[in-house]
Parts: structure tokens; sequence; C-alpha cells
């Protein structure tokens, strides 16, 4: 009896210690795998990148469309910045040396230094047509003659206001439609957020996040679009106002000093 006992305890105290060592390998692992300081891991991040990259068709075609207006209203800024700063340096000086002429002709030797300046460009037209009016003699115009360099000059002054303009509109079309691009990704965006509501019958952060997230980038990268663009316009049509209200003056005085024969 006795004998049998005792194996009894045996079978016991080794099971248990089989068992005790599973536990302890258990926990062992457990604590490999689990951080130093026992919190729990750190949910994964949102990358931005990564959300341009995996979103749907219709918003990566509307930011490609906005990246493209933004790289455009950039280049645009640049040339438009180099044209009208040239335009108001030589015009400035062709002005002075507009008034310290006493003839248009010793004037005219000397336009070949102000090809940037549109007053220039307006004072070309104006002598070109009294020379062709006067048959190369410095005598004065008739009425007749002295009017229709006038009106040569006033159209030219026109033409220069419209180059001095150009690619403006491209600005003003960037800085009016992006803001609505982006609208429309941002709209296609939490769309597809409740079409992943409605198909996985879950309102999760997961599952709602990441749609929305590429949504909102959409409308970032319009307004980044945008707001240089209307700042742009708005400051070229300044510079540009300010050089249009002396070019119509300077067109009557081209125009009167052609009425005295260029003097």
């Amino acid at each position: 009896m006795l004998s049998a006992l005792h194996a009894g305890l045996e079978s016991v105290v080794s099971l248990v210690s089989a068992r005790w060592d599973d536990i302890a390998v258990s926990l062992a692992q457990a604590g490999a795998s689990a951080p130093a300081d026992g919190a729990t891991p750190a949910p994964a991040r949102l990358d931005p990148v990564a959300l341009v990259l995996n979103a749907s068709a219709p918003v990566k075609a509307v930011l490609v469309i906005l990246v493209f207006f933004s790289m455009a209203c950039w280049v645009v800024i640049g040339a438009k910045t180099l044209h009208l700063r040239r335009a108001r340096g030589e015009s400035k000086t062709f002005l002075a040396a507009f008034d310290k002429a006493t003839t248009l002709e010793s004037l005219a030797r000397e336009l070949a230094q102000f090809r940037g300046s549109p007053y220039a460009r307006i004072f070309a037209v104006g002598y070109d047509e009294m020379v062709r009016m006067n048959k190369g003699e410095r005598s004065p115009l008739t009425d007749a003659q002295a009017t229709h360099v006038e009106s040569v000059t006033r159209r030219a002054a026109s033409q220069e206001v419209t180059h001095l303009e150009s690619w403006m509109a491209l600005l003003g079309t960037i800085g009016s439609t992006s803001p609505f691009i982006g609208l429309f990704g941002t709209v296609y965006g939490i769309m597809d957020a409740f079409l992943s509501i409605g198909n996985q019958q879950s309102a999760n952060l997961p599952v709602v996040a990441p749609k929305i997230a590429e949504a909102l980038i959409a409308t970032a990268i319009g307004l980044v679009a945008a707001i240089p663009a209307v700042m742009a316009y708005n400051y070229f049509a300044r510079r540009v106002h300010e050089l249009a209200e002396v070019m119509e003056g300077f067109a009557l005085d081209v125009a009167a000093r052609a009425r005295l024969g260029g003097r």
C-alpha cells in the first residue's frame, strides 16, 4: 500500500513539474516579445505619402492636376516677375532720355538699349509713322497726319498693356478653380469613406481615417496652388495698372512731338 502511494505521489510531482516548466517557457517567450516597459504596442501611424500612393484613382487624378497647376503657377510667377522688373527699370531710364532728347531722331538712334521697355516700343511705332508721313523730312505734320500718328501710338499703347498682361489670365484661372478641384477630391474621398463603412459594416477609425485623410490632402494641395496664384495675380495687376496709366499720356506726348516734326 505504501509503495503504491509513494509511486502515485511521484507521478503527481513529475506532472506538476512538467506543467510548471511549460508555463515558465511561455512566460519567457511572452516577456521577450512584449515591450521592455510593459506598454502595449503603438498603433500604426498614417503616412501622407503612403495615403497619396494608395489613394483612389479619382483622388490621384485630382492631385496630379493640382500639382501641375501649382508648378505652372510658379513658372508664370517667376517669368512675369522678371518681365515686369525689366519693363519698369528700362522704362524709367527711357522716359528720362525721352524728356532730355532734343529731337526724336536722336532718341531713335538709341532705341537698341531699351528693348525691354514698352514705352520705347510705343515711341518706335510713333516715330516710324511720323517718318513715313513726312517722308523723312522734319516738317510739321498736318492735323490729319498728326491725328493718324496719335491713333497709331495709342493703339500701340493698348497692345503693350495686353502684352504686359500676358499669362496673367492663367494665374487667375488657377486661383479660382484650384479650390473647387480640391473640393471635388475631398467630396469623393469622404463619399468613398462612407462606402467603406457600408461595405464593412464598421465605423472604426482604421476604416474611415485613411479615406478622410486623403480627401483632406486634396483640399490642402488645392489651397497650396490657389493662394500663391491669387496673390501673384493681384500684385501683377497692380504693377501693370501703374505702367498702363502712364502709357496713355506717353502716347499723346509722342504724337504731340511728331506733330511738330520730331522736335
